[in-house]
């Protein structure tokens, strides 16, 4: 969900252009495989009810710096709860404590030796059955909205976005439970660290509404450009939502 500011890349010494693209992808999916061990390290030791979100996000920068040698996010990490989780990433929003019967997600970017990670997951204390049918509805709709883009090399941003909010209301419809897709975009890129920007480009490098651009294009450097695809689910009539992302590209 990430719209982050501009930061310093750190030096590496090598130039990215010198890197094989068979090895910035394979360097692209060793990163994220840190970061699901990273979450699932605080899936297992560090939610439960009565930790604030201000709490779990101190404690999950510890772990990373100190377990897995993260110096760098590329934007900064984000836990929201309960109706915190209605939120738009660039909102701030008062410290909240985690209830026992709560909803609430986790989304980072950190990076590993210079290449970046973009990982969200939901996660959901209790047993409410609307909340975890929202988070169990993420991961399918994600590798449904992938199938679109690998049976088709040349989808547009656009018509990816498109899609999402398509089978995003198509869930909520046989779900019985209303969701909506709950962004103006459903993905961005990512790479070597810092990923490409253009300062105030809020349409070619999302996939978003305007975005008529291929999403296989190669970028300034000449290379593949790499994109994150997110899922975001709001259930407005109970009040939160629910969250999930990782690389499409892959």
């Amino acid at each position: 969900m990430a719209t982050p500011d501009a930061i310093t890349a750190p030096k590496t010494g090598l130039s990215e252009t010198d890197v094989p693209e068979a090895q910035r992808l394979a360097n692209l999916i060793e990163a994220q495989n840190k970061a699901a061990a990273l979450f699932a390290d605080v899936e297992r030791d560090m939610i439960r009810p009565g930790v604030s979100e201000k709490e779990l996000t101190d404690a999950i920068y510890k772990l990373g710096k100190e377990k897995y040698n993260v110096r760098t996010h590329w934007h900064r990490r984000l836990v929201r709860s309960g109706p915190h989780t209605l939120a738009m990433f660039n909102d701030n929003t008062d410290d909240r404590v985690i209830e026992a019967d709560d909803i609430l997600y986790v989304d980072l970017g950190p990076v590993f030796e210079a290449y970046e990670a973009d990982f969200g997951r939901t996660y959901v204390l209790g047993n409410d059955p609307n909340k975890i049918a929202l988070r169990d509805a993420l991961e399918p709709l994600w590798y449904a909205i992938k199938a679109e883009f690998d049976a088709r090399p040349d989808i547009t941003g656009e018509e990816l976005y498109d899609i999402a909010v398509r089978l995003t209301k198509e869930a909520g419809e046989k779900s019985g439970l209303g969701w909506k897709y709950g962004n103006v975009f459903c993905g961005h890129l990512v790479g070597d660290f810092p990923h490409e920007r253009i300062p105030r480009d809020m349409i070619t490098l999302y996939m978003t509404t305007g975005n008529h651009l291929p999403v296989r294009t190669l970028n300034a450097k000449g290379q593949q450009r790499h994109w994150i695809l997110e899922i975001y689910l709001r259930d407005e009539e109970r009040g939160y939502a629910g969250f999930y992302e990782q690389i499409l590209t892959v």
